[in-house]
């Protein structure tokens, strides 16, 4: 599953799901457009997951769930918790992320 947040409401989503995989980015970054497709294939793969992508410009609220400091940021959330987030421009290191909680 795969949502693209236009509000500010990460924390309902990883409230009502087990387990969640952000990606905060930005209309400017490179490294987040690059890293986009990449993303959406993960969530066509990993069907039991929800998948999130959140303007991290226009979701104050929502960045602070995973301290994000730098973009693109990605997270995991389990059971309402995070798990693990990096900043990454590797399709592998994401991979990995993904993996952690598969």
């Amino acid at each position: 599953m795969l949502i693209e947040l236009n509000e500010d409401t990460l924390q309902n989503i990883v409230d009502s799901n087990e387990k969640v995989v952000v990606q905060f980015s930005a209309s400017w970054c490179g490294n987040c457009r690059i890293m986009k497709p990449k993303f959406k294939k993960l969530a066509t793969e990993n069907e039991n997951l929800a998948f999130v992508l959140v303007d991290a410009e226009n979701s104050p609220e929502s960045r602070k769930l995973a301290n994000v400091s730098n973009l693109p940021t990605f997270a995991t959330f389990v059971n309402g918790k995070l798990v693990n987030e990096t900043q990454t421009n590797k399709a592998e290191v994401l991979t990995e992320l993904v993996n952690e909680i598969v």
